[in-house]
């Protein structure tokens, strides 16, 4: 006895060190760096560490896995030709990782759904096992001794069959369920790509305000430059003072940094709109210019219609009502828990040898298979009826979990349509608040165009002041940028509203 409890000990200390002998694979300690055996390409390999070397410098810098060193794909039959908004967003729902993403969950959703499904068939499975029995039995009576051994091998093979044929509906209810996560996943796919086009949109309107910055910069930075060379003028003329000369060359310094401020400004731009895109940021291509056409007046239409639409199509509201009705067939699914199920049970066997046995066993997912006869053939069929009694009051915890998971629905549909109203209404206003705007802003650029011409006019015949040249040059250039902040942020704006509306289904017109 004291050698078997030695034994164990001894061999529970062998399994206790094989698991804590994985700490090897760890770093030696807190303070000194992970230097992980590779291969020859960098790939860092599973298992124990080499020895720590202390007298080596402290190096936090990860082996390079040369296989990972790829830079991003661009996209294939980009050319030289300036890309209008519909291209970007076609190229970006091509290329967009989330839009592929999106997809996959859709499908694993349906996939599920089908799972459900084949709960209304039958489960069919084969085992065929192999088996050995040997045995040894000796007795003594009388003076008499007597032993005998006995081998016994052969092969049993069987084919189950269990189906359940009525369950009061509880499959019906878990198969509408995952329908309705189903639908949940392609609303969601959907609206992935609602959010591309407005993400794109929002980035290509940025753009086209940072290009336009750019050109009102270098226009600023000729305005300078015309206004300087009249100082010089009139400075080698007797008529200007180093003061003037002074104030003009300030002035076109000025408009020199605010060129290379708007180049940085454009170039910061146009990386967004590629990550928006989805795409390499090492692609090259052109964006075509944003013509500046009138605004729609849609924006300005009462916000009660564009509300009363908007409830019925948005992604988040359409969501939340499938999730209800996918909660309230979990319901029905919970309630059927507490009714009787009836199934058929059937099995076949074959044997060879002298190999029986009653049931063989099963593995992973097979059920093992009972009810086997002792001929070489034989087949058995049930069919019974499974009647819940007592389980602890599981079904009674998982019944009302359903019923709280309803009510939790039921309030995050409502909580959920008083945001879209939230949001439906602040993006009206921002689009009312934005025409109202660019309207000013073009009103301000066509007073400060007049206000710079006359200034420059008089000062080139000597009437006027440097100063008041370039306070007219300053606020014309702020003017300007006024203007196409004020036009991008109208259609940022409209593209909001239609997103808020959940009308944005393709690229919005440029």
């Amino acid at each position: 006895m004291r050698r078997l409890e030695g034994l164990s000990c001894l061999l529970s200390l062998f399994l206790c060190g094989c698991a804590t002998s994985a700490l090897e694979m760890a770093p030696a300690s807190p303070d000194h760096p992970w230097q992980p055996p590779t291969d020859a390409s960098g790939e860092i390999l599973p298992g124990a560490l080499p020895p720590a070397d202390a007298s080596a410098p402290k190096d936090y810098v990860l082996p390079a896995n040369t296989a990972l060193a790829q830079l991003p794909r661009v996209p294939a039959g980009i050319d030289a030709h300036a890309y209008t908004l519909p291209e970007l967003i076609d190229i970006a729902q091509s290329n967009n990782p989330s839009t592929r993403i999106a997809w996959a969950e859709a499908r694993n959703a349906a996939l599920a759904a089908g799972i459900a499904k084949s709960a209304y068939l039958p489960d069919i499975s084969a085992i065929v096992v192999g088996g050995y029995q040997t045995g040894y039995h000796s007795a003594s009576t009388l003076g008499l001794n007597t032993s005998n051994s006995e081998t016994i091998k052969g092969t049993i093979s069987a084919l189950s069959l269990q189906w359940l044929l009525f369950d009061f509906g509880k499959r019906a209810a878990v198969v509408e369920a995952a329908e309705q996560l189903s639908v949940i996943s392609n609303i969601a796919f959907t609206a992935s790509h609602q959010q591309v086009i407005y993400q794109v949109s929002l980035a290509f309107y940025a753009k086209a305000a940072a290009d336009a910055r750019l050109q009102t910069a270098k226009q600023a930075l000729l305005n300078t430059s015309d206004v300087e060379a009249a100082s010089e003028a009139r400075f080698k003329q007797g008529v200007g003072t180093v003061v003037e000369t002074a104030l003009a060359r300030q002035a076109s310094a000025q408009a020199r940094f605010d060129l290379v401020t708007a180049e940085g400004a454009a170039e910061d731009a146009y990386s967004a709109l590629l990550e928006a895109m989805g795409i390499s940021p090492l692609t090259k291509l052109k964006t075509a210019d944003l013509s500046r056409r009138p605004l729609s007046a849609a924006m300005s239409q009462p916000i009660d219609q564009v509300v009363a639409a908007a409830l019925a199509r948005r992604p988040d509201m359409l969501s939340a009502h499938a999730a209800h009705q996918a909660s309230l067939a979990n319901l029905r699914a919970a309630e059927d828990e507490f009714m009787p199920k009836l199934f058929l049970s059937t099995t076949g066997s074959y044997s060879e040898g002298g190999l029986e046995t009653s049931v063989l066993p099963g593995i992973a997912q097979v059920p093992p298979t009972v009810n086997l006869s002792g001929n070489k053939l034989g087949a058995t069929a049930f069919i019974g009826l499974h009647i819940p009694i007592y389980d602890g009051g599981t079904r009674a915890a998982l019944l009302e979990q359903a019923r709280s998971n309803v009510g939790k629905s039921d309030a995050t549909f409502a909580q959920i349509r008083d945001q879209a109203v939230r949001q439906i209404v602040s993006a009206g206003n921002t689009a009312k608040s934005s025409l109202a705007a660019y309207d000013a802003a073009r009103s301000l650029v066509s007073a400060t165009q007049t206000s710079y011409d006359a200034a420059l006019a008089a000062y080139k015949h000597g009437v006027g002041n440097i100063t008041a040249v370039t306070t007219a040059e300053t606020q014309l250039l702020r003017a300007r940028y006024a203007e196409t902040d004020a036009y991008s942020g109208a259609l940022a704006a409209a593209a909001t509203l239609a997103l808020s509306a959940g009308a944005l289904g393709a690229a919005p017109e440029q």
